[in-house]
């Protein structure tokens, strides 16, 4: 490691507070300390991919043109202990169903990636990325040996990827195994993730962020809140565990619905949270203004919330709002059209140790 993770952690600070300070409504704004990560094996998730042949696999990277053959990745310092641990059983189970590796360069082969999440209890979850449903039955017959394998797989699916084209996964998931989702602790509450749900790949920052998310909530005194973007719940149901009585959670996956909504009945808190599949800003936009929430709560994709929905905050009067962002130049751009909010808080959450890539969460309070 060419640089202390410390001092990585301070130039990313440092980055974020020069961003923020563009905005005339940052100019009292406090940095609360940075939420750090573990510098190694702090990776939850794994996107494994496959090469070599079904006698001697690869799984890690793909290689560099014209060939594109799979570079093995043992021992990479990123992944938790855990996912690294499944490397050569899943080598192993390749092995056994002469399961035929992808060859992009000459566009032959079925497996493609294998994709391996860790939950609670060391819970994973395994995704098998193929060309066709070829080899469907036989990986559906072989299960057992894959939990013999690997005794804490808990959820198992093959994922249809028939493009030849630079992508991780297809639009078709099948589950093969009886357990359709996978329990995964961040923060105070036990999620639960479909196959296609998106999670923070860095489990610990990610619990950080939900609490601090849910303090700003409980700090304003909302007894209502929106949260869209909200997946699987992560805020949401921090917030309604913490106290907020009225709460809306918008995602446009309904896989992602039907998992936060498993977790709002086992909170005992299904009563007070409405769990919607939608485009959130279709349906803010839709809601009567009479029924607005005291806090709203925003946790975009990287290209940020867009002019249309920050417009539509600006001019909505509620009282608090909380952006979560995965890119602090979109973060600033969309707070550019918010100038009737003040920055009272933000807080740099550090996901990814060793890269420039940086997540920010900021608190606003409407400006009397």
């Amino acid at each position: 490691m060419p640089t202390p993770y410390d001092i990585q952690l301070a130039q990313r600070q440092k980055v974020a507070c020069e961003l923020l300070a563009t905005l005339p409504q940052a100019s009292e704004m406090k940095w609360l300390h940075a939420a750090a990560s573990v510098p190694e094996h702090y990776r939850s998730k794994a996107k494994f991919a496959v090469g070599g042949s079904a006698e001697h696999p690869t799984l890690g990277i793909t290689g560099s043109a014209p060939s594109y053959a799979g570079v093995d990745l043992p021992h990479c310092i990123a992944h938790t202990e855990v996912i690294a641990s499944t490397i050569e059983p899943l080598k192993a189970f390749i092995r056994e169903l002469h399961l035929e590796p992808y060859d992009i360069a000459r566009r032959r082969g079925e497996l493609k990636h294998i994709l391996v999440t860790q939950g609670s209890d060391d819970a994973l979850m395994i995704r098998f990325v193929m060309r066709s449903k070829r080899d469907l039955a036989l990986l559906r017959s072989k299960l057992s040996l894959l939990y013999s394998l690997i005794p804490t797989a808990q959820v198992v699916t093959v994922n249809i990827l028939p493009a030849h084209a630079a992508l991780v996964e297809g639009d078709e998931e099948i589950v093969i195994s009886e357990q359709q989702t996978l329990p995964m602790l961040v923060g105070d509450v036990e999620l639960h993730l479909g196959p296609r749900s998106f999670s923070q790949t860095n489990t610990g920052v990610a619990s950080q962020l939900y609490r601090q998310v849910a303090s700003w909530a409980q700090q304003g005194g909302a007894s209502s809140l929106w949260d869209l973007y909200c997946g699987v719940g992560g805020f949401a149901l921090h917030a309604a565990r913490g106290g907020v009585e009225r709460v809306s959670g918008v995602e446009i996956s309904p896989e992602a619905i039907a998992s936060a909504r498993e977790t709002s009945e086992e909170l005992g808190v299904s009563e007070r949270v409405s769990l919607v599949a939608s485009d959130a800003q279709e349906w803010a936009f839709a809601q009567d203004r009479d029924h607005y929430p005291e806090a709203i709560v925003v946790n975009p994709p990287r290209r940020g919330i867009g002019t249309e929905l920050a417009q539509w905050i600006n001019q909505s009067d509620i009282p608090t709002v909380i952006y979560s962002s995965c890119y602090p130049k979109s973060l600033v751009s969309d707070l550019r059209l918010m100038n009737s909010y003040r920055l009272t808080e933000a807080r740099l959450f550090d996901m990814f140790p060793h890269t420039n890539h940086m997540e920010c969460a900021v608190l606003l309070t409407k400006i009397a």
